[in-house]
């Protein structure tokens, strides 16, 4: 039987949100290369607060221009949460555990993450793990750790900075799964901006040392660290919580596999290091597994049929729910039409 695509609406939205996902990534890419710039002049609790004040700086006055409220008081647990383990915990520790580790170990323990992300979604927001999800994990995690192995020095790795890396995938893991409830409640921006601050206010104890270090820096290295706030963290954060109140919580982890295949293209582009066999087939394998984890069986005529039936069905009756009297009360603080405690997206 032929296949039919998806309604118009519904292959808009997944469109958009592949987009934000994709700039999530590139500039995620990005953030590497200007952390060379950035750590050899800030050390890592300073270079993750100048980060996060630049970004809370330029959130905020998006927010204030687009007339952003404050979040709803049910998704403050998911943005408080989000906000000390990833924006803060989570750059401060990963700063830290890359000066102690190769590149290849620090490959292999931080992208543990999106495995985690996957396990931690499963269990505790019931997000499912079909098998083209587990394959592309698979395939995206061996080529990240071909790519890592293959950029390595001669240094040597030392037991903290293998905590330090593994603590980091475990703060951005955390993080994910926190954040993604706090997206049922609350708008994108709401979430990157309020979670950002906190992460600011729990690097504050490094301010002193941020404005030591500033006046040593050279100017390209505070140049790289405002860009780091402003782009990889400001816009890059707010795309991937577009993208993630879109999906579930492991296929976006899944798709920041092709970071480290991206990270070789600019590093080959920027920085002139042309990468070897290795090299490149690591990054081949990040992005066929990040395509394999996002691909889905093609929809028969039949099912797509039954699916379209249903959402009809469902569609009726949310619109017929006001008509039989008085209005019910609402479910959630903006969104009367998703009830309380759940994302929109589950």
């Amino acid at each position: 039987m032929d296949n039919i695509s998806p309604p118009r609406p519904v292959r808009r939205a997944e469109l958009l949100a592949a987009g934000a996902a994709t700039v999530t990534v590139v500039l995620w890419a990005s953030a590497f290369v200007s952390i060379r710039s950035a750590g050899s002049a800030y050390s890592p609790g300073a270079l993750a607060l100048g980060r996060l004040l630049a970004g809370a700086l330029t959130l905020g006055v998006i927010c204030l221009i687009r007339r952003e409220g404050w979040p709803p008081r049910t998704a403050w647990r998911g943005i408080a949460v989000s906000g000390v383990l990833w924006f803060g915990f989570y750059m401060v520790v990963l700063n830290w555990g890359e000066q102690q580790v190769d590149a290849g170990t620090a490959a292999l323990v931080v992208n543990i993450g999106p495995i985690l992300i996957a396990l931690l979604g499963a269990r505790l927001l019931g997000d499912t793990m079909p098998p083209r999800l587990l394959a592309g994990m698979a395939v995206s995690f061996a080529g990240a750790v071909a790519v890592g192995l293959s950029m390595s020095g001669d240094g040597g790795s030392s037991l903290l900075g293998v905590v330090l890396c593994l603590l980091a995938a475990v703060g951005y893991a955390g993080g994910v799964v926190a954040q993604k409830p706090a997206l049922g409640r609350a708008s994108a921006l709401q979430v990157t901006t309020f979670g950002c601050l906190i992460g600011a206010v729990v690097c504050l104890p490094f301010a002193g040392r941020l404005v030591h270090d500033a006046a040593d820096a050279p100017v390209s290295a505070t140049l790289n660290m405002v860009y780091l706030g402003v782009f990889p963290t400001a816009l890059a954060f707010t795309t991937w919580a577009y993208a993630l109140a879109r999906t579930t919580a492991g296929r976006m982890g899944a798709t920041t596999y092709a970071v480290p295949a991206l990270v070789v293209l600019m590093s080959w582009l920027a920085l002139g290091e042309v990468p070897g066999l290795l090299t490149l087939a690591g990054g081949v394998l990040c992005l066929a597994g990040v395509a394999v984890s996002r691909s889905r069986p093609r929809r028969t005529a039949a099912g797509t049929a039954s699916g379209t039936a249903r959402t009809a069905v469902e569609a009726a009756a949310v619109t017929a729910r006001p008509a039989a009297g008085t209005a019910a009360p609402e479910a959630g603080p903006n969104r009367p039409d998703v009830p309380e405690g759940r994302s929109e997206s589950a």
